[in-house]
């Protein structure tokens, strides 16, 4: 793979074209922010407790004091020893940013119907720190649309990002990230949900890799994604441990 190679003075004038690309992109990435955050809330009536290694958490308690909760619907059903390649690869980008989101009146908690002994196993191998808990005895995950029961998977479609899609289409676990907001009154109400790629700018590795020559080189959507210690050269994701 090479592109096309010319004079400093040609690319620079090519760079500052694509330049004012970029800058109306930023500018219409900052309304869709804006118009995100004035989206209608929905208040969250019932009350969902989860397993967490400190015993039964509610809802409420996840937010741990502050105001906002984000929840990674992470991909790991109650049969799996591991977690899904794909949730584990965002995952990876998680930890550092907890004391600025923290700081931010931000929680972040992954939620997995796997049973709690199998996702904080899960956890130690992969060297995580995030608060993580399991939704193995609510409806969270069902209610949320990222898991789907074999009677789901018969039906004629099923229900994911905000459209119906056929069973095939779909897994029994699939990924999402949901915002929650917790008023002074203790009220709770849904702000946000995204699904599939909605996610995607939070994984900054990605980010990093638009930027390279080669960008993604992938052959479908993040198909070079492994967990971090299943690389051949694993060594050099030791920051993780």
């Amino acid at each position: 793979m090479q592109n096309a190679v010319v004079s400093r003075e040609e690319w620079l004038e090519t760079r500052r074209a694509f330049l004012a690309k970029e800058k109306a992109h930023t500018r219409q990435r900052d309304a869709l922010r804006a118009e995100r955050q004035a989206l209608p809330w929905v208040k969250v009536d019932k009350n969902y407790v989860f397993d967490t290694p400190d015993g039964k958490k509610s809802l409420a308690d996840l937010f741990e004091g502050r105001s906002q909760l984000m929840i990674y619907h992470f991909m790991m059903g109650p049969e799996w020893e591991a977690g899904c390649p794909g949730c584990s690869f965002l995952s990876d980008h998680i930890d550092g940013t907890l004391p600025h989101l923290n700081n931010h009146d931000v929680t972040w908690v992954a939620v997995s119907r796997a049973p709690v002994e199998k996702i904080e196993a899960y956890k130690k191998r992969m060297g995580w720190k995030f608060p993580w808990v399991s939704s193995a005895g609510n409806d969270f995950n069902f209610d949320y649309h990222v898991s789907f029961t074999p009677e789901d998977l018969k039906k004629d479609k099923v229900f994911y990002n905000f459209t119906e899609m056929k069973p095939e289409d779909a897994n029994d676990e699939l990924p999402g990230m949901s915002a929650f907001y917790k008023n002074e009154k203790g009220e709770i109400f849904h702000t946000y949900s995204n699904y599939a790629r909605g996610g995607e700018e939070v994984l900054g590795t990605l980010m990093i890799l638009d930027y390279a020559p080669k960008g993604r080189n992938e052959d479908s959507t993040m198909s070079f994604v492994k967990r971090h210690d299943e690389y051949e050269d694993a060594k050099t994701q030791s920051c993780c441990h």
